[in-house]
């Protein structure tokens, strides 16, 4: 109905136009498109595109022309003449757009395009091409440590006339500043894809005091007190990496590294993290699904009380082949999954004494006879989240041969480890439980190593070094010069150090359970709790090393809390205060002869640039 209608209206309204097409007091307005609207013509004309001066007639209605006295756009500011534009400047590249447009920054500030941190060209005398970025990096690490830990008295003397014959004063503070400063130099547009070259260098600077209760805690000679002062300087970081080809539109690649470079086996740092010098192959493909690495390191010797990389000592007899594999999203989204092969091959058959004068290699373990040993860790590592559930897991088998500590025999190795961490998120707090795994062994005296350990360790791990079991350092008093667990360690693996040290199979491998949980306060603070409680898997080498029996197997329960602030949001600016004890279980108890806490507090302050 209602379109008739409007057919007939349509109708009556042309025959009427044309029945009056001759009366300009008749004339009707056409409607024009809105694209139109900004043309002011008279009733009855419309816009004609092929001269915008002359409007086209329409069939039967007489010519008109644009009204000028009307003001279409009231305030319009006119066009400049094309002679009064001026030339165009052109800019050499998209990455000095900000300063023609006025904007400069000062070179101290990392937040905003500066030249010193990579973010504009620049030509290098003697190098090819203008298309050089130059990179500073600079990093102060302060750390003040006030601690309580076992500590032997010297053999020769000691200053405390109360003192027995195993143990004296406990406490002891640690006073450490870390200065890094790092050079990067490259070569390419590394928005996608990665740089052509690169350079890199990052020296080290450290100062370390540590004063103790008791003389020979620290350097073998007694007359130098009970207070040491150390500094270093250190090549931490020196390589060449090089971009060999892109085998995909997507910029999949493969390049090469030479050099002092840092590297990690797995996520965690449960086997192999530290920077060596070696060679790496590496590259990606499947649009980076799948990851690769191919290397060789000769490990670096260290400086004895900084742990920093001692070049000027020259390289260990150490080697390490890595292959491993890392693809994404498998089994399922959200997942990645790596497998490894890595094989440790050791030579160190001389004796070496740390510059404090106490013997390193071999261990004063056992029969203290050189040792050399190859061994090869086949490995799952897996990290992401299934649904709500966070999830980290790692294991390992380690087999080979090796001079056995306790006997003159050379022995097969034979051992495991296994760890997982699993979180959930609840709104602002993150739950996390911990267990881990390594085997110990149970015979020191037959021809079979089963006691795990690593290469050079550094877990992140249930509490990381917040936790006193992981960051301390505990002597094995009465059994030899060597610590039950280094620093920055998990595994009792009864080793001198892990920087000087070589690897233990004979050691009583460890059980871990811990709980915890992250609370996000603010988006700048975050409070950490843990709790785990541990246990020696074996004993019987700390029986045959302290020639005591029985030794139980609990170590104790391990409380750490921390404190994280980060007050500009990001890295540049962070600072942690940790507290951390050890209540010795009924094992630690029977080691040390007491029962007493021991406890540990970390403030430490890392400013970036």
């Amino acid at each position: 109905m209602r379109t008739t209608l409007l057919c007939t209206a349509l109708g009556l309204a042309l025959s009427a136009g044309a029945a009056r097409a001759d009366t300009p007091e008749s004339i009707a307005y056409t409607p024009m498109p809105n694209w139109m609207q900004w043309v002011n013509l008279v009733p009855g004309a419309s816009y004609n595109p092929a001269n915008s001066n002359i409007p086209r007639r329409r069939p039967g209605h007489p010519a008109v022309v644009i009204r000028d006295d009307v003001e279409i756009n009231p305030g319009a500011v006119d066009p400049a003449p094309v002679d009064a534009v001026g030339a165009f400047v052109p800019l050499p590249d998209r990455w000095r757009i900000m300063e023609a447009l006025g904007f400069k920054f000062p070179w101290y500030d990392p937040y905003n395009q500066n030249i010193w941190k990579g973010d504009k060209p620049m030509k290098i005398p003697g190098l090819d091409g203008d298309d050089w970025f130059f990179s500073l990096l600079g990093i102060s690490d302060t750390i003040i440590e006030p601690r309580s830990i076992p500590t032997p008295v010297g053999p020769q003397s000691s200053e405390d006339p109360g003192s027995i014959d195993i143990f004296s004063g406990i406490h002891q503070r640690i006073q450490v500043e870390t200065i890094l400063a790092g050079i990067i130099l490259f070569k390419g547009d590394t928005t996608f894809r990665p740089p052509d070259h690169e350079f890199r260098l990052t020296l080290g600077l450290q100062y370390n005091r540590v004063d103790t209760e008791e003389v020979r805690a620290l350097q073998i000679d007694p007359r130098l007190g009970n207070t040491r002062d150390d500094g270093f300087v250190a090549v931490q970081e020196l390589f060449y990496d090089r971009h060999l080809r892109n085998v995909s539109d997507r910029y999949d690649f493969d390049s090469i590294r030479i050099g002092i470079q840092p590297f990690s086996t797995d996520f965690r740092g449960f086997l192999f993290q530290d920077l060596q010098f070696g060679v790496r192959l590496f590259g990606n493909r499947h649009n980076n699904r799948a990851q690769y690495n191919l290397a060789w390191f000769r490990r670096v010797e260290k400086d004895t009380n900084s742990g920093l990389n001692d070049i000027g000592a020259g390289l260990r007899d150490d080697d390490i082949f890595v292959a491993n594999l890392y693809y994404q999203d498998w089994p399922r989204l959200g997942f990645i999954s790596q497998g490894t092969i890595v094989h440790n091959r050791n030579r160190e058959s001389e004796f070496f004494f740390d510059e404090n004068g106490f013997i390193s290699r071999p261990a004063s373990l056992g029969i203290e006879r050189p040792r050399e040993y190859d061994v090869t860790y086949i490995g799952y590592n897996g990290d992401g989240h299934f649904g709500r559930l966070n999830l980290t897991v790692s294991g390992y088998y380690a087999f080979g041969n090796n001079d056995a500590v306790f006997t003159r025999n050379e022995n097969d190795i034979s051992a495991g480890f296994f760890a997982a961490e699993a979180g959930v998120d609840f709104d602002w707090i993150r739950t996390r439980a911990s267990v881990a795994w390594a085997s110990g062994d149970d015979n020191p005296l037959d021809d079979e190593s089963n006691g795990y350990d690593a290469i050079f360790e550094n877990p992140i791990f249930a509490g990381a070094d917040t936790s006193y079991w992981i960051r301390q350092n505990m002597p094995l008093i009465g059994g030899g010069g060597v610590a039950l667990t280094g620093r920055n360690s998990m595994i009792p693996s009864l080793r001198s150090s892990k920087e000087l040290g070589q690897s233990n199979f004979d050691g009583p491998g460890l059980r871990l359970f811990g709980l915890g949980a992250d609370f996000d306060l603010t988006p700048q603070s975050r409070v950490s709790v843990n709790l785990n409680q541990l246990w020696f898997d074996e004993t019987a080498s700390l029986e045959l090393a302290r020639n005591q029996a029985p030794i139980p197997r609990e170590i104790g329960q391990d409380l750490s809390v921390s404190w994280i602030w980060r007050p500009y949001n990001t890295q540049n600016i962070v600072f942690r205060l940790s507290a951390a004890g050890l209540n010795p279980g009924d094992g630690l108890a029977e080691l040390y002869g007491n029962d007493e806490v021991y406890y540990s507090v970390l403030a430490n302050l890392v400013l970036t640039f």
